[in-house]
């Protein structure tokens, strides 16, 4: 049974593991730095619907579909499946996952769903629940920023401080057994609040809540940075970046050396012109489904953070002039 360390960490005692992963992207992600890493790349923005809204749906269809095809299992065998994403009441989820006959557990935790999805699939798994879980999450540019900010036939300016997007959705079979990097200990976050309000600066909103659950987890485990080949956030861009750099160091925790943001390696921040970086539910969903998974196939990683941030807000949130609740959820991953 998983037994609780500090106060907020849970470490496993059974073997659990990602056996498959997946990670479907649009175009300007497939012409980022980790373009060949991906199952799929959709040129189309649309990917074949009449909306937004049906393609990041789509998405997460595929997502699933690949990661479960991959994992050689059928649809039948995946106990209980764990998704969500931006858009309001989860309808991204909801309407591309509503055809798989597995049991629906709808999450909402912002740009930190795939921490989130993944840490309780695995719960799932460790508790004995299930043999078999998915997490899957999403994000896509086009329906976030019609619901967030602006459509896009507005043309509205962005400033330096606004992340891009991602058009993508990243799925994880979590099993039983030691098929696949393992997860070894999840954090859950705390709400944070600070009284951000600018909507176009997520970094500044999240980076206080990384730093309270990336410290939390160090603390519960009596480890320092150094302990890990990775400490991976998603996705903070560069603003929220160096905030985050600047906000450990308050507590004498330094994470400059092994620190790296899925909103900083899924784009080229100054060929692409995304300002301070990638950001979504699939930011960080499809890096972590794509190179950093594959990286532990290499042996390259062996013990990982993996910190996904989210921003808390609503439309109607925003229109009222309230502040930006922030959340981050964290996994530990091992060899």
């Amino acid at each position: 049974m998983p037994e609780k360390v500090g106060s907020q960490t849970i470490v496993f005692q059974n073997d659990v593991c990602i056996s498959s992963y997946a990670a479907v992207v649009g175009a300007k992600e497939g012409e980022g730095p980790l373009g060949n890493g991906f199952d799929k790349v959709y040129n189309d923005e649309l990917v074949g619907e009449d909306s937004f809204e049906k393609a990041e749906s789509r998405l997460q269809t595929t997502a699933v579909q690949t990661a479960i095809k991959k994992s050689g299992m059928t649809e039948d065998q995946i106990d209980y499946m764990f998704a969500g994403d931006l858009l309001n009441q989860c309808i991204g989820s909801a309407y591309g996952l509503k055809d798989f006959a597995i049991p629906f557990l709808g999450l909402y935790g912002a740009c930190s769903t795939m921490a989130l999805s993944l840490a309780l699939a695995s719960l799932f798994v460790e508790s004995g629940v299930a043999k078999h879980t998915i997490a899957v999450t999403s994000s896509h540019f086009c329906s976030a920023e019609r619901q967030f900010r602006f459509p896009l036939e507005y043309g509205g300016q962005r400033t330096p401080t606004a992340q891009w997007t991602v058009t993508g959705s990243g799925a994880a079979v979590v099993s039983c057994g030691k098929n696949g990097p393992r997860i070894n200990a999840i954090t859950f976050g705390k709400i944070n609040d600070l009284g951000v309000k600018d909507i176009n600066n997520m970094g500044a909103a999240m980076s206080p809540a990384a730093a309270e659950t990336i410290k939390a987890f160090l603390d519960d485990t009596n480890t320092s940075p150094k302990d890990y080949d990775l400490i991976l956030t998603g996705d903070l861009g560069k603003v929220g970046s160096d905030l985050l750099h600047e906000l450990l160091l308050k507590d004498n925790i330094s994470i400059a050396e092994n620190h790296n943001d899925c909103g900083l390696m899924i784009f080229d921040l100054e060929g692409q012109d995304v300002h301070a970086g990638g950001s979504g539910c699939g930011c960080s969903a499809s890096v972590l489904c794509s190179k950093i998974l594959n990286e532990f196939k290499s042996g390259k990683y062996k013990n990982i953070l993996f910190c996904a941030t989210g921003a808390l807000m609503s439309p109607t949130s925003t229109m009222q002039g309230q502040s930006i609740p922030s959340i981050a959820h964290l996994v530990n991953i091992v060899k």
